[in-house]
């Protein structure tokens, strides 16, 4: 095992299931391969480093002037800078903490699930963030919780460390309970250290439970990242995401649904702008397992400057999965003429009895819009904005807090220098 991540093992007294599943992952790394995103290349993005490492204390810690009143879980590199919940929650069994602490409160919880959405074996990124994430957050929602509040993280990459963003997020939502969860990958302080992310989370949602899972992701231009988050969906359980891709650097997607249980449900909403020369390239899938499965994709992106956005949706119907449902929808607007976008549909049907379509297009802004809105009174820059707002409003409208919102709004024009 490499010895670097043996002794950070070792430091934080990981439990031997733990110790044992990080030397797997550094074992197995050599023969897996990259993940293969369609149209993009990243064999050179070096986004599969073993190197792990810890944060100083003395980094760029944030300030909070005024605290929200819902759960809220932050963390700047790999130290946890700021915890809150409520008594209510705690007292109905709500863990929201980070890994360690959630590793000695329940522990024999986080061994039955840590993996099993995402396994270490399936590609060099997935081995690399097993065996070397040095930081993570855990939410546990109990059977039959229903949390009220909405539960948020912001966790920050530190522009002036060179310490590897590698995390992991478990979520665990038992039978017919209910969470609305919001993350926030964020890139904070002034410096321009090039680091690489590797980020995976998973979510296991039990029969008959709901999940509102937002995110927005802002990450600097020094990061160059793979984000991978995927749900396990138990019978009659729905797993909704909304996710903002908004980061200025290099980056790849994985965002996957996997709807095991029947009647389980699925939309993914995805929104991203890509500026200047950057290349964010989103995979979005939903598999049908189950009966009566429903998986629902929709990805709108814009394109500025000499950027890149590719979208592949994949919608796979497994063989049993009667009466199944897989719809995507995949549009890019144009921009620029300079950048480049891409709107890959694929649907893979092994049954009979479902129900499948897609839609993709690649495009500018259109016209009768445009000319709606100005003989309306507006000018062409105010109608191209609205538009334009209202074509990535699909994901703004999803996020549970509304200062967050307003932040989400502000990030898009920023994006679009409007």
């Amino acid at each position: 095992m490499d010895q670097e991540i043996l002794n950070f093992s070792q430091m934080r007294l990981e439990p031997e299931w733990l110790v044992q599943t990080r030397q797997e992952a550094v074992e197995k790394f050599e023969s897996l391969e990259l993940p293969n995103i369609e149209r993009v290349k990243i064999n050179r993005w070096g986004i599969d480093s073993l190197t792990i490492a810890e944060s100083t204390e003395d980094g760029a810690v944030p300030t909070f002037t005024e605290l929200p009143n819902h759960p809220l879980l932050v963390q700047v590199g790999t130290q946890t800078v700021l915890e809150q919940t409520t008594p209510e929650l705690e007292t109905q069994g709500v863990i929201f903490s980070d890994f360690h602490r959630a590793l000695n409160e329940i522990p024999e919880v986080i061994e039955r699930y840590f993996g099993k959405v995402v396994p270490f074996d399936e590609s060099r990124i997935t081995a690399a963030n097993t065996a070397a994430f040095n930081s993570a957050v855990v939410l546990y929602v109990p059977d039959g919780v229903e949390v009220d509040l909405p539960v948020e993280s912001i966790l920050m990459q530190d522009a002036d460390s060179n310490v590897p963003f590698t995390k992991r997020v478990l979520i665990i939502v038992g039978k017919n309970a209910k969470v609305n969860y919001l993350e926030r990958l964020e890139t904070t302080g002034e410096g321009t250290v090039k680091v690489t992310g590797n980020i995976v989370v998973e979510v296991i949602a039990e029969a008959g439970s709901t999940v509102k899972f937002s995110a927005i992701d802002q990450l600097g231009e020094n990061v160059t990242a793979s984000v991978i988050r995927r749900g396990l969906i138990g019978e009659n359980a729905t797993v909704d995401w909304s996710v903002g891709v908004m980061n200025d650097g290099n980056i790849v997607a994985d965002f996957d649904s996997d709807l095991k249980g029947d009647g389980s449900h699925s939309e993914i909403k995805v929104v991203g702008i890509s500026t200047g020369h950057q290349i964010q390239g989103v995979d979005t899938r939903v598999t049908n397992f189950g009966k009566s499965s429903v998986g629902h994709i929709l990805q709108n992106g814009v394109i500025l400057d000499r950027g890149t956005l590719t979208f592949n949706a994949i919608g796979h119907i497994i063989k049993g999965a009667k009466n199944a449902d897989a719809q995507q929808s995949s549009r890019v607007l144009m921009l620029s003429d300079k950048g480049r976008g891409d709107a890959n549909p694929i649907l893979l049907i092994d049954e009979n009895e479902v129900t499948a379509g897609h839609a993709a297009s690649v495009g500018q802004v259109d016209e009768e819009d445009l000319f709606y809105l100005q003989s309306r009174g507006l000018d062409e820059d105010t109608a191209k904005r609205l538009v334009i707002r209202g074509f990535l409003g699909s994901v703004v409208g999803e996020i549970p807090v509304a200062s967050v919102r307003e932040e989400f709004i502000a990030t898009i024009e920023r994006k679009l220098g409007m």
